[in-house]
């Protein structure tokens, strides 16, 4: 089912990554973002760049639980292999893990909880999109 879907961006078709250790996290974001973008669940740095190689993102989500157990440092890897695709970080702006990456200068976020509309505004600013 699509919900408040425009035509335009439901064929534009851009690719997101959302990369997080938090399952739960990684699909309620694809679900939410699959109706007008090719969103893919990734449980590991290791695994977006492995799939970075051959199909290359248009757009990287970052979750809180990635960042907490791997450390902010884990996104220089992700920068240096992707260049100018911008990284959004999701997560609670007050954990350190996110409020570090923050200050290294990750384009944007989007707070917990999840919710569609502000999910959504903040992948399309991330994405150029009006």
């Amino acid at each position: 089912m699509q919900i408040g879907v425009e035509s335009a961006r439901a064929v534009e078709n851009r690719r997101i990554f959302v990369v997080d250790t938090d399952e739960i996290i990684r699909a309620a974001l694809q679900f939410m973002l699959h109706d007008e973008n090719e969103a893919h669940e990734i449980d590991s740095i290791e695994a977006a760049l492995k799939k970075a190689a051959d199909w290359p993102p248009d757009l990287v989500l970052v979750g809180q639980g990635l960042l907490q157990s791997a450390g902010p440092d884990a996104l220089s890897p992700l920068r240096e292999a992707l260049g100018d695709t911008p990284l959004v970080l999701v997560g609670d702006g007050a954990e350190p893990a996110v409020a570090a990456a923050v200050a290294a200068g990750v384009h944007a976020g989007t707070g917990l909880p999840l919710r569609l509309e502000p999910v959504r505004e903040t992948v399309d600013r991330a994405l150029g999109r009006a």
